[in-house]
């Protein structure tokens, strides 16, 4: 199937910066009638106003996905303007880079909030709507540490499993209605994600800024969307890791096992 962007309605959450941002920009001019989800509701509404869009076709909807009355208030907002929804995309995400000994019981919980329960819940509350949409679909954005893990992100690591466990128990699930659901891999990607991190210590030197281009990133989950593509791994980051992890795990464990003594024997 080759899903059509014209006039399908499209809930992005994250949609304040990074792939969020660029996945709005690039539906707008596709002809599509975006709900904008996120906390900064300044980012939001800048964004809003940028797009080539007619302005009753964009909802801007300030969200903490995180909490219950605020998920309620965006599917009430989505459907009071636009009738219903065709596409969910839980994009939102927020991470920590330090060592899972070093970190706290309130991190992990806050980062399984952000990047599990709250797409979980929108999702739940979505389906009931998505039944009625046309050519519905359900778009989860994990990471390549949703299917190998890594240190010094294991509780982001953890959170991204628990996603991509849930898109693959759902994608069963949700096919008598006829919705699709999808998974997006994406590797390093350049972005303000860093800026975000509830702690940085990790001991790895990580350039974010030689990541893939936000904007080549949403470019792949809009074709993804538009192919019905069931899981899209998204840069050669990814790609070889995973490769390399299907058929060579114990390897792989060994590499990483490796350099985390070099980094700590290095102070």
């Amino acid at each position: 199937m080759a899903r059509d962007i014209q006039d399908k309605r499209i809930l992005i959450t994250g949609a304040s910066s990074g792939i969020g941002k660029c996945l709005a920009q690039q539906f707008a001019p596709m002809g599509a009638k975006l709900i904008l989800a996120a906390r900064s509701e300044d980012k939001l509404n800048a964004l809003a106003d940028s797009l080539p869009i007619p302005k009753e076709n964009v909802l801007v909807v300030p969200t903490d996905v995180t909490k219950e009355e605020d998920r309620a208030h965006l599917f009430e907002r989505t459907v009071a303007q636009f009738g219903g929804l065709d596409v969910l995309i839980n994009n939102a995400g927020i991470a920590s880079w330090a060592h899972f000994a070093d970190s706290t019981e309130e991190i992990l919980r806050q980062i399984m909030e952000v990047n599990f329960f709250a797409p979980a819940e929108l999702i739940r509350k979505a389906i009931p709507i998505l039944t009625d949409g046309v050519e519905p679909a359900i778009v989860n954005v994990a990471s390549r540490c949703g299917r190998r893990a890594l240190p010094a992100w294991s509780e982001y690591s953890a959170s991204k499993y628990a996603l991509c466990g849930l898109t693959e128990a759902l994608r069963g699930e949700l096919a008598r209605f006829e919705i699709d659901i999808l998974l997006i891999i994406p590797g390093l990607t350049k972005s303000d994600f860093p800026q975000h991190f509830l702690r940085s210590e990790g001991k790895e030197k990580i350039e974010f800024d030689n990541g893939m281009p936000a904007e080549d990133v949403a470019a792949r989950i809009i074709y993804s969307l538009q192919k019905s593509t069931t899981e899209t791994w998204i840069g050669w980051d990814t790609y070889w890791m995973l490769i390399i992890n299907r058929w060579f795990p114990r390897l792989v464990d060994w590499l990483m096992a490796r350099r985390v003594r070099q980094l700590y024997e290095a102070g």
